[in-house]
């Protein structure tokens, strides 16, 4: 378990599609690799959320934890997805995201408002969940990040709805 440094847009792994891990033979790899999400996720106090190519690592696994943040409606605790899949989505609403990847900016970006999605356990047990509001964001979010798509790409206008992040820490210290 490490805490790894985060990939910093324009980097090109980030916007290259992650690959699907086979399990559970490629168990051992899936483990190591969310073991470093974790951490890396605990250092950015305020952060619900990394992808696995925002540390360099091509693979599609991501983990998100919405509990206790201040615009949780719906929290399944800390979820974390294998192969994550959407299976369906539904409604409409446009929210404020960041990314560590992009730390000097946010966006309003439209997402679904609700979502089902299938993903696996490390020892290859699949599970499904449904949920909504801004964990459903957070996890659209970190899906994207699987398939090479930022937050920005999102955007309906860069003039309109891009903004600069009015407080910003460096790497490697707090960030909310």
């Amino acid at each position: 378990m490490a805490v790894r440094r985060v990939l910093l847009y324009p980097h090109p792994a980030l916007k290259r599609r992650a690959a699907a891990l086979s399990l559970p033979e490629e168990r051992a790899r899936a483990e190591a690799v969310l073991a470093d999400l974790l951490e890396t996720m605990a250092a950015y106090p305020g952060c619900v959320g990394i992808a696995a190519p925002q540390i360099g690592e091509g693979v599609r696994i991501a983990v998100v934890d919405v509990s206790g943040h201040r615009k949780t409606t719906v929290s399944h605790g800390l979820l974390t997805l294998i192969n994550p899949e959407v299976l369906s989505a539904s409604g409409s609403e446009v929210g404020r995201e960041g990314c560590l990847s992009i730390p000097r900016l946010t966006a309003n970006v439209r997402r679904p408002t609700a979502v089902t999605v299938a993903a696996y356990r490390p020892d290859g047990t699949p599970f499904q969940v449904r949920t909504a509001g801004f964990e459903a964001r957070c996890i659209l979010h970190e899906l994207d990040h699987l398939d090479g798509i930022l937050f920005l790409d999102r955007v309906e206008s860069l003039s309109r709805d891009v903004f600069r992040r009015k407080v910003f820490q460096p790497q490697g210290t707090a960030q909310s």
